[in-house]
């Protein structure tokens, strides 16, 4: 089980909430309504004051139709495409006002700012990074972290880059799960980066997941994608695991020896095949052990003298 890794950064100053609007279909038409009057008010009234200069009705008519236009310019100025898996961050003269995720066609105040930002799952692979693992040995290291923008508005407002910012924290995590466990482990309950892969990302999930928190980001998981001993031990390590692979396999062979002879002189003094004494035991033993350990085909050797000859 991964353990419960404490934020290192501060608490957040903002919280995304909603932010006022509405569908963008029906103030699309009552924009363009507007629109098309003003144009034709603006239109009778210039071509009236040209053939009648000075009248005052169609001052009056050029003056609504400009203010007519204007409106509908200023209405159709608040509409914005909101795509999925995208979210636009609303700012009302600097402050933040709230974040629009429908979408589709929407509607906001037009005297707003809105910057967009992706709400899609990413991920990020860190570049192989040389460290030392807890026993001081170099080791090549690299994982790949896939995350999403879950708070936008800290997202934006708390960090300069989120991106560069997520990268940063996740090489800085894979760092410090390289140096605080062994490449290899030196005892049953130890954990180990080749051994106990599933616990170690685990642990890299909760402590990226930690750091990026302040940014609004949510990791969803993180994979080893390279861990191997550094070029300049990896021979000398190498030849340390297979000097320990033959010493495990020679340690069930002789096990299983131990066994097979064990069972080999009950079954003879059970069925009174032969009468064994301590010293041709012994070498029964001694012949029987070279036979089953031994790591090539062994010569027969025919006595054709007595026991004791």
């Amino acid at each position: 089980m991964a353990e419960t890794v404490e934020s290192p950064m501060p608490e957040p100053h903002l919280r995304e909430r909603a932010a006022f609007g509405a569908g963008g279909l029906p103030v699309l038409a009552v924009a363009v309504v507007l629109g098309l009057a003003g144009a034709a008010m603006l239109l009778v009234g210039i071509l009236r004051l040209a053939l009648h200069p000075g009248t005052t009705g169609m001052i009056v008519l050029v003056v609504v139709g400009s203010l007519v236009t204007l409106a509908a310019a200023i209405l159709g100025g608040g509409l914005m495409m909101v795509a999925p898996g995208e979210a636009r961050v609303i700012q009302f003269l600097g402050r933040y006002v709230g974040t629009v995720r429908e979408d589709g066609l929407r509607w906001t105040n037009p005297f707003t700012m809105r910057r967009k930002i992706s709400t899609r799952i990413r991920n990020h692979e860190t570049a192989v990074t040389k460290v030392n693992d807890a026993d001081g040995s170099p080791i090549e290291i690299a994982a790949v972290v896939v995350w999403r923008v879950t708070d936008t508005a800290r997202a934006m407002f708390e960090v300069d880059d989120y991106h560069q910012f997520v990268n940063t924290q996740t090489e800085t995590a894979v760092r410090h799960i390289a140096t605080t466990y062994p490449y290899d482990a030196h005892g049953d309950e130890q954990l180990s980066l080749r051994l106990n892969t599933t616990e170690i990302t685990d642990q890299l999930s909760a402590e990226i997941g930690a750091r990026v928190e302040a940014a609004g980001v949510e990791v969803i998981e993180s994979r080893l994608t390279h861990l191997a001993y550094a070029q300049e031990i990896a021979g000398a390590m190498l030849r340390r695991q297979q000097a320990g692979a033959i010493v495990a396999a020679r340690t069930r062979i002789v096990e299983g020896a131990v066994g097979m002879v064990q069972m080999a002189l009950e079954k003879l003094a059970e069925r009174e095949v032969v009468d064994l004494d301590e010293e041709r035991e012994a070498t029964m033993v001694s012949n029987l052990l070279v036979v089953l350990c031994g790591d090539r085909d062994t010569q027969p050797v025919v006595n054709t003298g007595s026991l004791y000859h």
